[in-house]
């Protein structure tokens, strides 16, 4: 069957609607929540505080660990098995990565920066959103950043692009998922995944309508850290 229209309405160029917030966590060093639809995310920020074991240390700057995690009824589905899983690893891996590029660290040698993200509710979108959210919650912290990083799943399906996929797009039509991530005042890419095959002018142009999404949730992000300081 040829995919025509998206289940929910949308356009195929429309991102669902958005929140964000900054500083819900208090005792955090810098915290946030983004939602995405039905998809939820919480990030915390802790440090830089010292890290242990000392041969993990580097003398030029602070480590950023990432931690991903979904809880036990965050999805629509069956139960999720608490604790680390090899899917969880991969993406605090990824999540680390795709924030790096806009941190710079150098001033805390020897100390570690933890950010801890937690999906409440799933729906599709849940890395992207957690880097999102992450990315709010270090600039609530204080660090100096280059810039915000803003995140989007991108689908390809019938040779048509879709904006910001959902959970019945992902598990049931199954279309090709692309999470996207990028700076956006410099359009430089800090994550860029595929689970299915493309070709070069197609993936080009997936790029490009993404950077017009991440642009709009940067918006978002913008917002929500002026809202923080005007009180």
């Amino acid at each position: 069957m040829t995919f025509t229209k998206r289940a929910d309405g949308r356009k195929f160029d429309e991102l669902r609607e958005m929140k964000a917030d900054v500083g819900v966590i208090p005792r955090a060093d810098g915290s946030a929540r983004f939602q995405i639809g039905k998809t939820i995310a919480y990030a915390a920020v802790y440090g830089p505080r010292n890290l242990f074991p000392k041969f993990l240390q580097n003398s030029e700057q602070a480590l950023l660990r990432c931690n991903y995690n979904m809880m036990s009824f965050s999805g629509a589905g069956e139960r999720v098995r608490p604790g680390p899983s090899r899917r969880s690893r991969e993406i605090s891996f990824i999540t680390q990565h795709a924030l790096l590029p806009t941190l710079d660290l150098g001033d805390f040698p020897n100390s570690v920066v933890d950010v801890y993200i937690e999906l409440l509710q799933t729906d599709a979108g849940t890395r992207c959103a957690g880097i999102t959210a992450a990315a709010l919650a270090l600039a609530d912290a204080g660090f100096l950043m280059k810039d915000l990083v803003s995140a989007v799943s991108m689908g390809f399906i019938d040779g048509k692009i879709l904006v910001d996929i959902d959970g019945y797009e992902d598990m049931e039509v199954g279309v090709t998922d692309i999470p996207i991530a990028l700076m956006p005042r410099t359009g430089q890419i800090t994550l860029l995944q595929m689970d299915g095959c493309l070709k070069k002018d197609e993936l080009k142009e997936v790029i490009r309508i993404a950077r017009k999404a991440c642009h709009y949730i940067y918006s978002i992000q913008q917002e929500a850290l002026k809202a923080r300081y005007k009180k």
